[in-house]
């Protein structure tokens, strides 16, 4: 199969996670903070409400989309959802990287198969790790007895190994996967709050500053930002903090 090219990485680390179902509140929110983020993030609440008809809603904002739908599911159903939307406005899409070898070449076969059908730069593929709303306890409670680092470094191994883009991870795990996985791997960090604010329901934490300096690709904030008595600002601070 013909490899066709990743899309470019974006410039701007920021992307504001849009928790919403509500198309119009996603748009007023995106035209408040365009020209202070480099992409919006849209996962399963607003996919779950609206579908691609909705992330096609906002294409005149003409901003970035990482769709975060985190597909896991058996190779054939997981290929065949990256290619029905894949072909939509967005730069970066997740899979669970527990999903296995054969789900992970699946969605990056299916990815470069949408990119030569319609000519358009494939997105990326991003890996899921460990959620960072897990801590160490909650990795016992699934069965997984080895710690949270050695568990994402095992999965980081398999997603790279599958051709994957890069991986979702906690921002504790940024310098080992950094270090392991070398510089051309994108690191996609949630968990990122600013100097004061809650963590809300993340439990391992770190601020954009400390993130990007340890190696951090891409910054995922939601609440911090959304959540602001003035979001423009909220993110203008966080960019001046880089």
């Amino acid at each position: 199969m013909k490899t066709m090219k990743p899309t470019k990485p974006i410039h701007n680390p920021l992307i504001c996670a849009i928790d919403t179902t509500d198309i119009d509140e996603a748009s007023r929110l995106i035209d408040t903070l365009h020209s202070h983020i480099g992409a919006v993030k849209l996962g399963l609440e607003f996919f779950t409400a609206n579908g691609a008809t909705g992330v096609r809603q906002l294409e005149h904002h003409k901003i970035p989309v990482f769709l975060d739908l985190k597909f896991h599911d058996i190779p054939n159903t997981v290929a065949r959802a990256i290619r029905a939307t894949a072909g939509i406005n967005t730069f970066m899409m997740t899979v669970h990287t527990s999903g296995g070898r054969a789900m992970l070449q699946a969605a990056i076969d299916a990815s470069m198969e949408v990119s030569i059908i319609t000519g358009k730069a494939r997105p990326l593929i991003i890996g899921v790790t460990v959620l960072t709303c897990l801590d160490q306890a909650d990795l016992a409670m699934t069965g997984v007895t080895d710690n949270i680092n050695d568990q994402v470094l095992r999965l980081a191994d398999l997603a790279q190994s599958c051709r994957l883009d890069g991986v979702v991870c906690s921002p504790y795990e940024i310098t080992s996967l950094r270090k392991h996985c070398g510089a051309d791997f994108n690191l996609v960090v949630p968990g990122i709050r600013p100097a004061g604010s809650s963590k809300d329901d993340q439990k391992r934490t770190m601020t954009p500053a400390e993130a990007v300096k340890k190696g951090a690709t891409h910054l995922v904030i939601g609440r911090p930002l959304t959540q602001a008595k003035d979001p423009k600002a909220s993110a203008k601070a966080i960019l001046d903090s880089l």
